[in-house]
């Protein structure tokens, strides 16, 4: 028993020089970080396999469910100009010499009400296209 015990430590010092150690290397394996080319087939037939997207039909515009007309982009610009105006136009007054005037407007698809409250203007707009109405209402100061 004593030997064995006097034989080990010898037996790791003798044999310890033929163990050796390696780097590690990472390679990737997408050719488009550095990884091989020749796993390019592979890749692209594993990603096609995976995909569950559907291509649009021949007859089918890809573009159709993202764009619109042009002609309703333009009306919806003016629009949002025209509220974008009127309310600089609320605010300068309000706070301003001048007071708003009152009465009904027809801006585009917009009818907007203008009236005097008790404690502020009162302005009610409403969507001619669909119907919503918006009121808004601008205390004194």
């Amino acid at each position: 028993m004593k030997k064995i015990l006097f034989l080990i430590p010898i037996f790791l010092l003798l044999f310890c020089h033929l163990a050796g150690a390696q780097d590690f290397v990472y390679t990737p394996k997408n050719p488009a970080f550095g990884g091989s080319p020749y796993n390019y087939s592979w890749m692209l037939s594993s990603a096609e396999a995976q995909n569950t997207i559907e291509a649009p039909s021949d007859g089918e515009d890809s573009y159709s469910s993202y764009s619109s007309d042009p002609a309703s982009d333009f009306a919806e610009s003016l629009n949002r100009q025209i509220l974008s105006r009127l309310s600089r136009e609320i605010v300068t007054r309000q706070f301003g010499e001048e007071a708003l005037a009152e009465g009904s407007y027809l801006l585009g698809d917009y009818q907007i009400d203008i009236g005097d409250a008790g404690n502020g203007v009162n302005i009610t707009i409403t969507d001619n296209t669909t119907g919503a109405t918006t009121t808004v209402e601008v205390p004194y100061f």
